[in-house]
């Protein structure tokens, strides 16, 4: 389900998968998952009287922020966008279509590119350090011992915490596989990666720390009294946001 009185529109032509796209449908249940629901949406009744709408468009690449003119000079007053196709593989390439539509704000939430590290091979097209499986590989496509990567810096910035979850345990399975040929580690202390942070001078926590904050989000939302033009309704936890705050509640 989504928010009461909000409709969503969604567009029959973004929902013409290719070889790709069913591919990836098949073997990923997240990505099922949210076809599925996604495709429910399209069919069910999009005009339900709600006093607000939600237009979800796929398959676009932002072009051009628009300024507005007169008493709208230097404010957004529209973005185009270059419609894409898919290519086949389950990737997107540009059709040469420009459409246009007004807007009042414009919000970035398309994730990060990757930083190339120093000594470690980086893919300066697609932001992300060359591997397979998660294992880094070389020039030459050999793995690097020792080197694995995971999430955005593995696959680019794409995909929701199901895909992440998903790469990590795709990652994790090979270093497991290849713990017996890895280099001993210098420091194989437990304490060794605490000891190294606080040499650095790096805010961290701990599974411990991270369970205080949980403890401390759910007793907020228990105790939740609302807000103006809130209910005064118990919630499931409330969300600590500053990141100083983070810390210190878990570190306390």
């Amino acid at each position: 389900s989504h928010s009461r009185d909000v409709d969503i529109v969604l567009y029959p032509e973004d929902f013409e998968f290719d070889e790709g796209s069913d591919e990836a449908i098949r073997t990923n249940n997240q990505t099922k998952t949210m076809v599925n629901t996604l495709t429910n949406w399209l069919v069910e009744e999009q005009d339900t009287g709600a006093s607000r709408r939600l237009h979800l468009h796929f398959l676009h690449t932002p072009v051009e922020i628009l300024e507005g003119t007169g008493d709208g000079a230097g404010k957004v007053a529209g973005i185009r966008f270059e419609r894409n196709e898919l290519d086949g593989t389950g990737n997107v390439r540009g059709t040469g279509e420009i459409v246009e539509y007004p807007v009042q704000a414009v919000y970035r939430a398309i994730g990060y590119f990757g930083s190339e590290l120093p000594e470690v091979g980086f893919d300066e097209r697609r932001g992300v350090i060359p591997n397979e499986a998660g294992r880094v590989i070389d020039t030459e496509g050999k793995p690097v011992p020792g080197l694995y990567a995971t999430g955005w810096i593995k696959r680019g910035p794409v995909g929701l915490i199901g895909h992440t979850k998903g790469d990590a345990l795709e990652t994790i399975g090979c270093l497991l596989e290849d713990r017996l040929d890895l280099p001993p580690a210098k420091h194989p202390e437990e304490d060794a990666i605490i000891a190294l942070l606080q040499e650095r001078g790096v805010e961290y926590t701990t599974w411990e720390g991270w369970l205080k904050l949980d403890a401390h989000e759910l007793s907020l939302g228990a105790s939740f009294t609302g807000g103006e033009d809130m209910p005064a309704v118990a919630r499931e936890r409330v969300k600590v946001v500053p990141r100083e705050d983070m810390i210190g509640i878990s570190r306390g």
